[in-house]
């Protein structure tokens, strides 16, 4: 079976946002202050000379009434203006920042409200500049969780989510769908036939070809043991997209969240509705890359103390996949010791054995709301056997702790 010790999706990035992401408001700004039109990004003649709230930034009182300094959308900062309570039509704007200004204040007393002084006349500059930040940040997650949800090909939305730091879109991962080779690997070795059944699940199917059992049973859940390959029907085939032994090929079907963890290992995904046993939830991609080229790359991740690094040793030792800059949700799935996702290796249409397909399927019932985990040692679970896996140790390095919190937690990731 495929994988590296440590596939670590727990250490990422420090940076603020995708810059492809963070430019609309400059160019914006520049429209309005030379007075240019631009359809593209949402400068129009109507809307030229409007003014929206983005964010509250201050807060002050004055005469016995109540001011908040106004970021206005599309305006730089030398616009802000202070502007009366009951001038401002934006109840969420105001709920978010009394929210951002009790979470500070509760992180700097751990949990004890604290009143500034001139009674509550003004804010403290440690207040103000935390609640611009937050409100940055949530603007920089809005926007990267709607580029994600572009760019993914599946029926399952994504969410982006912070509620522990200031921490915001990595700023150099690009999120992709399906394999990306790097130059020198060419993943074009389509299937040379496909099957001709009226009902995939009864007759002799693209599984029996290969020599293996059909993967699924009616419920769409997978029956195998882990170390068996899946065969899916391919391009070739005569069944349809409603065919059942084409699984992996839909996509994730379930609304999942990408997170900020508590327990300082990240970035997480959890799910956010219920997942039930045996189902598939993600495939994990990244970049094709050479084996050599992974143990390159692995010495350099090792001493930052992060690798993405999936060997696809199915047959051989090859190549190896890298998600640590092209990648979907699974480059944010964090390890566990006690995992409730399991690696099955796939083919459908590419059926080289040296590029299998990752796929993720659930071991248990998982709960909405349950952040999704793998073993990065592939050491397997309880709920499935994992005898067929390889266990030889992987090379080692640089030791990376673990900080899954499991009862059966071994201490490091490799």
């Amino acid at each position: 079976m495929a994988r590296r010790a440590a596939v670590a999706a727990e250490p990422d990035p420090k940076a603020w946002c995708v810059p492809c992401l963070v430019s609309l408001d400059t160019l914006q700004e520049l429209c309005r202050k030379e007075k240019l039109t631009c359809k593209s990004i949402g400068i129009t003649k109507r809307n030229l000379n409007n003014y929206e709230v983005e964010y509250l930034c201050d807060y002050k009182v004055v005469k016995d009434m109540e001011y908040y300094l106004v970021k206005w959308k599309g305006w730089p900062d030398s616009t802000n203006t202070w502007e009366p309570l009951q001038n401002l039509k934006c109840p969420l704007l105001l709920q978010q920042f009394s929210n951002d200004k009790h979470n500070y204040l509760s992180q700097v007393k751990k949990g004890k409200a604290i009143t500034p002084k001139n009674n509550n006349k003004t804010l403290k500059p440690a207040i103000a500049e935390y609640i611009v930040k937050k409100a940055k940040q949530r603007i920089a997650l809005q926007r990267w969780q709607d580029e994600l949800n572009r760019r993914k090909n599946h029926k399952g939305m994504i969410f982006v989510e912070n509620t522990v730091d200031l921490e915001g879109p990595p700023s150099d991962f690009y999120y992709i769908n399906e394999y990306k080779p790097a130059p020198g690997i060419s993943l074009v070795n389509e299937a040379t036939f496909g099957c001709s059944c009226t009902d995939c699940f009864f007759q002799k199917c693209c599984p029996a070809e290969a020599g293996v059992l059909l993967a699924y049973n009616k419920n769409q859940q997978i029956k195998i043991p882990p170390g068996t390959p899946i065969y899916e029907c391919n391009s070739r085939c005569q069944c349809g997209p409603d065919c059942p032994n084409r699984i992996v090929q839909k996509g994730t079907q379930y609304s999942l969240c990408i997170f900020r963890t508590s327990n300082g290992r990240g970035w997480g995904v959890k799910t956010l509705v219920k997942i039930k046993r045996m189902s598939f939830v993600m495939e994990y991609v990244g970049e094709v890359i050479t084996s050599e080229e992974a143990e390159r790359r692995g010495q350099f991740y090792d001493n930052k103390g992060i690798t993405y690094l999936f060997d696809l040793d199915y047959e051989s030792d090859e190549f190896t996949v890298d998600a640590a800059r092209y990648g979907n949700v699974s480059h944010f799935v964090n390890h566990s010791c006690d995992p409730n996702l399991q690696v099955f290796n796939v083919f459908i249409d590419n059926l080289d054995t040296r590029l299998p397909r990752i796929a993720l399927f659930s071991t248990r019932t998982i709960n909405a709301g349950e952040e999704l985990t793998f073993d990065y040692q592939m050491k397997g679970s309880a709920d499935i056997s994992s005898d067929s896996i390889d266990h030889s140790p992987a090379k080692k390095r640089v030791r990376t702790v673990c900080k899954c919190g499991a009862v059966t937690c071994r201490g490091y990731l490799n």
